[in-house]
């Protein structure tokens, strides 16, 4: 009986192959003609994620051939698809996979075939993991039984698959893998590994960077497996106004590009990363310095010095409750309030003061959204947004000429005049190759390909703004030789019906194009 069940899923796997192999025979640009990926070496695949298979919670109905015609007809090579594995097993048993269930997935591939795409099969939701709620039952990481289970999935998908050439397949395993370390995360990758190269032994793998996507996991170099990276730094930009993001919808409107002054002033807890904020003037007639404070970890003392005299010396002390804060909130992980606050402090600044500094005197971290310079005799203020959201980056001395409506603030050391556009050093793609690119490049030089598996702005960032930051993602990814992946195609990130209020959209193929956002990525 045993034998006639594997017999007959053999039959059932050698079919499914002839079909998108015969379907490929029919194509109209060559699957043959896709270039030969390694571990060690990626192409530079370009094109979209297709989000339709990502959640069973919210399926958005089968992939369409209309997709895959059209990503090739504007010149694109790539398809990157996040399944759940929730959509093919039978009772809610994630032991029982239902191989009729994979319908979906063939005809997927057999036009990536047809339209000479790659595409890369990703669980977006794997057994015992996903980035996004809810939770799964048991965790991936720190679980034998998950660990199997996942395995018995990637197995079942590397046997479905076999005989498909790596030009036109690979397999992206886990979609960003989020608070784990290394080691961890390397044992999880090396059992996966072990169970798809029993069915396929050449079978090109790819694993997420750990961080969800953004740091090179060294651990995984052993492996034989590429690794990729993410596109959504800075996240306040990427994701300004998510509902799926905690605090996005307090975020300033986003620019780009930004100025290179973090939004974290952090304290003596926080060792190296502490220090000033320093603004150089001269400063004019007397100003009036408000600063909306956002955050306050345990504890926090904002002090301003104008030319090294304090002009506000404020003290922090978040807890439960209600106070002086917007929410009173505790951290699980650190045992300690870090409360929000969304409140102004204000100062005056004597007329005639050369440097500012403003800095967090004492205790944890504090952040702060803007802040608002009033010289005396004008009516409205001069707004400074950090335009560096992430943390760990030490703040970085700028020049301020209030005179200047429209760069009134620059790095320290830029040509007065100049705009902070022409400043090398703080330029954004400057900034988004030192914190993005780089690690990822050093590790390629460790012999493992890297791709941007997703990137993206969501449609309430400007679109000036978008398009402005994704031409420094482009213009860094060409210079490393790296693919990527828009998420995506049609939808809020994407180049059709992306739902933005500021675009003059085009009528196209029955849908409405992002002509701008298309040329540019047409460019790289």
């Amino acid at each position: 009986m045993a034998a006639a069940g594997r017999a007959r899923r053999e039959l059932m796997r050698r079919t499914a192959i002839a079909i998108i192999l015969l379907v490929s025979a029919c194509g109209l640009a060559g699957a043959d003609d896709l270039p030969e990926p390694s571990p060690q070496r990626l192409p530079r695949w370009r094109g979209f994620n297709l989000p339709d298979m990502i959640s069973a919670d919210r399926v958005h109905g089968s992939f369409r051939e209309e997709d895959f015609r059209l990503i090739a007809r504007l010149g694109f090579n790539f398809v990157r698809l996040p399944l759940d594995y929730r959509l093919w097993i039978e009772g809610g048993d994630w032991e029982r996979i239902d191989a009729a269930a994979f319908a979906d997935v063939d005809r997927a591939l057999a036009w990536g075939r047809r339209y000479g795409l790659h595409v890369c099969l990703n669980l977006h939701r794997a057994p015992g993991y996903c980035v996004n709620p809810p939770a799964e039952p048991r965790n991936l990481f720190t679980d034998a039984r998950a660990q199997r289970v996942c395995a018995l999935h990637w197995a079942f998908i590397a046997r479905r698959y076999r005989g498909i050439p790596n030009r036109s397949l690979s397999f992206n395993l886990l979609n960003e893998p989020g608070d784990v370390d290394g080691a961890a995360y390397a044992r999880v990758v090396s059992i996966l590994c072990e169970a798809i190269r029993r069915e396929d032994p050449d079978r090109l793998l790819v694993a997420d960077g750990l961080s969800w996507g953004t740091v090179p996991c060294r651990e995984l170099v052993p492996l034989r497996v590429a690794q990729a990276t993410r596109g959504y730094q800075p996240l306040s930009l990427t994701h300004y106004l998510a509902d799926w993001v905690d605090g996005a919808d307090a975020w300033p409107v986003p620019t780009w590009p930004p100025l290179p002054a973090s939004s974290y002033l952090y304290g003596p807890m926080q060792g190296r990363l502490a220090g000033p904020l320093v603004i150089e003037g001269p400063f004019g007639p007397e100003t009036r310095l408000r600063i909306r404070v956002e955050q306050v970890s345990n504890l926090g003392r904002l002090r301003v010095k104008a030319d090294g005299k304090v002009v506000l010396d404020r003290t922090f002390r978040p807890g439960p409750g209600r106070g002086e804060w917007k929410k009173a909130q505790y951290s699980t992980e650190w045992k300690i309030w870090q409360n929000l606050y969304d409140l102004d402090v204000t100062a005056r600044i004597p007329a005639g003061t050369r440097v500012l500094e403003i800095e967090n005197a004492d205790g944890d971290w504090m952040t702060f959204t803007e802040i608002a310079f009033l010289p005396a005799g004008t009516k409205e203020e001069t707004l400074l947004v950090p335009g560096d959201r992430e943390w760990g980056n030490r703040q970085r001395p700028l020049r301020a000429d209030l005179a200047d409506p429209l760069q009134p603030f620059a790095p320290a050391g830029a040509e007065a005049g100049a705009g902070r556009g022409t400043d090398a050093e703080s330029t954004g793609a400057a900034l988004l190759w030192e914190r993005a690119i780089r690690p990822f490049a050093d590790l390629e030089r460790e012999g493992v390909g890297v791709v941007v598996g997703e990137f993206g702005a969501y449609r309430f960032t400007p679109h000036a703004v978008t398009l402005a930051w994704m031409r420094d993602c482009l213009e860094n990814w060409k210079r490393a030789g790296w693919g990527w992946a828009l998420w995506n195609f049609r939808g809020d990130f994407g180049v059709l019906d992306s739902n933005r209020t500021d675009v003059v959209y085009e009528r196209w193929e029955g849908h409405l194009l992002d002509r701008d956002m298309l040329e540019l990525l047409q460019r790289y």
